[in-house]
């Protein structure tokens, strides 16, 4: 018998998105429910392989569903397979059953019979103008399907008759290029002429591999001076056109094209991928050294379109394009300027200043955008550069209107996976606004800005960031790709975790030893374990884990912990510290990194144990309470009293455990001190880079929920809110970026779009609306709502590797009424006011009476207070 009350909703293999060309020869499975059943579980799956006429079924008993062994003979390169599905459940039926395809790529180097090819040398110490490569083939008058294989030295663009192939951009992506190549495969059968002769071609820009990188005038060249391109158009398996002498070359109509400063297009110069004129031969170049793979990430990609909302003319003429919302990516153009002669000019910029395109905080990026007119613009979008933008200045279009342009934000992030809204609605702006900022930092590997002169991959900022990413989007195979980088360029550091990933060859940045940034290599892959349950992301990224440990650190040769020796970032951009000096906050830096050893070597002893390495496991174990030893011998006094009196290290030391275990009031001692010190600073936030994520948290899990919710509805700066009701449609590098009398913040580092103290966001899906993981992969789900300040709702979602998990909340009448969506094959705990129990898969409903908490809201008592106080902080 079968069921409709569960059915299959996606299969997928390994973490990638789409399952044409995958690297991996026998890819695990996942399979995500969706169905209201009561209590289902799953006791057994059915899985047919299907290779032609050749069918392989196997029934395995087990409940689990995600990450499966492969269940056939290993898959050859460009091999195709159907997968069917069927599920048994706990109540004896079946599912209907799903079917699923796989298509390998090229797995083996030999399967590559293509060579790299690019254009004429071009000088090295500036940009590198694009190009184009094209060659000609015979598709035969029969075929069942058409692949193309490619990737380049380079950023590149395919074509095919003049047809744009796929809508990836920016590909292959930025990868540490001296280790690993990704390449893409597209199916491009309906776009080859049957019979007939095809032309193949492909643009190709300097991108990540030579262009400018970095700050100020940066690094050029890090990868390698010759941009080149590697493609293999194969039908049914057999190639029928690859790069090689055969190809040819030509400049086209895009004149330059920088990711940091620009594109230049001149309208006037035919795009004509047939013409005669102007091709030359191409140049051989040698064969990729590094690994070709498939990326398990998705390709930077079109999430959304914004439309412009309003135009104005600032004080000095100039005419600006306002699209309401800040975001990175790109803009087409949808209308014709009336003029046909002269010069386009277009200049990015996230905010505006005494009425002015605010453009200081861009440093030495250019920004702008130049098209020659003479020629036809409609629908055209810049191929090889990206902007940070909410304001667009624009020379030489005077009859521009609202309809004539739109924003496309751009993103490697497959899908959106997790929602989160409430009855306050500046913490929903807020949300909205961390969601922005994930989209924007999230162009080919985790960055910090997409606008300035940086864009670069810093650890420390997806380290404390990845929760809140992990529930938003579908991160799984953008962090393991990313991950897999910062190993290869870990061992080729003697160890060290460089601070940004991938390195660039910048002595201070490639070899600075720093906690909570190197932490990353142990800290992330255990957060995307929690998210996904995928046990090899830890076995994969556990040597790093202990070469971190063992040689990365550096450490005090006496007490094993960090040698005061070597500066530390610490808490960076602590509010208290100085525009020009963002390092120099309120708590010792050594504090920081010494903290974090503690814990990270804790992690490194959780993540051994979870891998079945016992003796390993004991090693850290040990280890770890020999630091917390030394690390109390350091920085506590006998009185329980910190070197660093400040919110950040009290909370580091509450949310890490690093209490002593032989004084068992230290933990309240703690508590009581973090309390007056948030009532000292009016609940305004007071901590930097690594004491901001969890704050809130520190508070909540030592019974100060009330302190927690003032802490987040505060107004005045520096909070959470206090960007939003200036306008903030992103989350801001510095809580003051942009100064109340409208003056852009002083501070050379000064983004209007950085992720990191948006991690927030974290503590509203789980402690506001009370949804997280309880188990790895959220397998158990912890539904806890806690309710408090003036909120009388909220509600949390996500698309967990099982299915959907929801929870819901609302006050009415004295009564907390909520709902929890459990996923099929899944349980939870429901954790409320007089209930705590385990329920299965379904729609539960609670109904409890509700206490308002007494303490709401915390007032300072003191019999002096002249501090103004506004009544309004706390409304919705």
């Amino acid at each position: 018998m079968s069921t409709t009350a569960i059915s299959i909703k996606r299969i997928r293999c390994e973490s990638y998105e789409s399952s044409l060309g995958i690297s991996h020869s026998a890819p695990r499975l996942s399979w995500e429910l969706e169905g209201d059943a009561v209590d289902w579980l799953q006791t057994k799956y059915t899985v047919r392989v299907i290779r032609g006429t050749d069918v392989e079924e196997a029934s395995v008993e087990t409940a689990q569903s995600t990450f499966v062994d492969w269940p056939s003979r290993p898959l050859q390169s460009r091999e195709r397979v159907t997968i069917e599905l069927r599920l048994t459940g706990s109540d004896g039926l079946d599912t209907a059953w799903k079917s699923f395809e796989i298509e390998t790529g090229l797995i083996q180097r030999e399967d590559w019979t293509a060579q790299l090819v690019g254009g004429e040398k071009q000088a090295q110490d500036g940009p590198k103008r694009p190009f184009r490569l094209r060659s000609s083939f015979l598709c035969p008058a029969e075929f069942r399907q058409a692949r193309l294989y490619i990737t380049a030295h380079g950023i590149y663009e395919p074509y095919i008759n003049g047809i744009r192939v796929g809508e990836a951009l920016l590909e292959p992506g930025w990868t540490d290029y001296r280790f690993m190549l990704r390449y893409g495969t597209h199916d491009v059968t309906d776009l080859v002429k049957r019979g007939e002769t095809n032309t193949i071609g492909a643009w190709l820009g300097e991108g990540w591999y030579s262009g400018r990188l970095g700050f100020r005038d940066g690094v050029r060249n890090v990868y390698g001076t010759e941009l080149g391109l590697l493609a293999q158009l194969e039908i049914d398996g057999k190639v029928v056109a690859s790069t090689g002498e055969d190809w040819s070359w030509s400049y086209g109509n895009i004149v330059a094209s920088e990711l940091m400063d620009g594109e230049t297009f001149d309208s006037q110069i035919s795009d004509d991928w047939d013409s005669t004129e102007s091709w030359n031969t191409v140049v051989d170049l040698p064969f990729p050294s590094e690994a070709l793979v498939s990326a398990e990430a998705a390709p930077v990609h079109v999430m959304e379109q914004i439309t412009a909302k309003s135009i104005a003319t600032t004080p000095s003429g100039k005419t600006v394009v306002d699209f309401g919302q800040n975001f990175a990516g790109l803009l087409q153009i949808l209308g014709e300027p009336s003029n046909k002669s002269g010069e386009l000019v277009l200049r990015y910029a996230e905010v505006m200043e005494h009425g002015e395109l605010g453009t200081r905080p861009l440093r030495a990026a250019k920004a702008t955008d130049r098209i020659v007119l003479g020629g036809s613009v409609r629908g055209y979008r810049s191929k090889f550069t990206t902007h940070g933008f909410r304001y667009m200045e624009v020379t030489g279009w005077s009859d521009i209107t609202v309809n004539d342009v739109v924003g496309l934000v751009i993103s490697s992030l497959p899908r959106r996976t997790g929602y989160f809204e409430c009855s306050h609605k500046l913490l929903n702006r807020l949300h909205q606004n961390v969601v922005y900022s994930t989209l924007a930092n999230t162009i080919s590997l985790p960055t910090d800005c997409p606008q300035r002169d940086e864009r670069l991959g810093w650890t420390g900022d997806i380290q404390v960031f990845a929760p809140t990413l992990n529930f938003l989007f579908d991160s799984s195979g953008f962090l393991r790709d990313w991950l897999k980088d910062l190993y290869e360029a870990q061992k080729s550091l003697d160890g060290i975790v460089p601070i940004i990933v991938p390195t660039l060859p910048i002595e201070n940045l490639q070899r600075a030893s720093q906690a909570a940034w190197g932490d990353a290599s142990a800290i992330t892959p255990w957060d995307l374990y929690m998210s996904s349950g995928d046990t090899e992301v830890l076995r994969d990224q556990y040597p790093s884990m202990c070469l971190w440990l063992e040689e990365g650190v550096i450490r005090d040769p006496v007490t094993g912990l960090w040698t005061r020796d070597k500066p530390q970032l610490g808490d960076w951009l602590d509010p208290k510290a100085p525009p020009s000096l963002p390092g120099r906050g309120s708590t010792d830096p050594f504090l920081v990194a010494d903290a974090y050893l503690v814990y990270v070597t804790r992690k490194v002893g959780l993540v051994a144990k979870v891998l079945g390495e016992s003796a390993a496991a004991e090693k850290w174990d040990v280890e770890a309470r020999r630091l917390l030893d030394a690390f109390h011998d350091n920085y506590v006094t006998r009185n329980n009293r910190l070197v660093s009196d400040s919110q950040s290290a009290f909370a580091l030391l509450l949310h890490f455990d690093l209490v002593d275990p032989n004084k068992p009031d230290q933990r309240d001692v703690f508590s009581k001190r973090l309390e007056e010190l948030v009532v000292r600073d009016f609940w305004q936030v007071a901590t930097g880079f690594v004491g901001t994520p969890i704050i809130l948290h520190t508070l909540v899990k030592h019974g100060m929920l009330h302190h927690a919710y003032r802490m987040l509805l505060a107004r005045d700066c520096p909070s959470w809110l206090s960007p939003v009701l200036l306008g903030a449609t992103t989350i801001w590098e510095r809580w003051d970026s942009m100064l109340a009398d409208g003056s852009i913040n002083p501070g050379n580092m000064t983004s209007f779009n950085h992720y990191a103290l948006g991690a927030v966001a974290e503590f509203l899906h789980s402690v506001v609306a009370g949804l997280s993981p309880l188990s790895p992969g959220w397998k158990t789900i912890l539904i806890k709502p806690q309710p408090g300040g003036d909120l009388t709702w909220a509600k949390a979602s996500h698309h967990s590797p099982y299915g959907l998990a929801e929870c819901q909340w609302r006050i009415e009448a004295e009564q907390l009424f909520v709902t929890a969506v459990i996923p099929p094959n899944c349980t939870a705990r429901v954790e409320l006011p007089g209930v705590s129990e385990e329920v299965g898969s379904g729609i539960h409903d609670f109904n409890v009476p509700w206490v308002a908490d007494a303490r709401w809201p915390p007032e300072i008592v003191q019999p002096e207070f002249s501090r103004p106080v506004d009544k309004d902080w706390v409304r919705g």
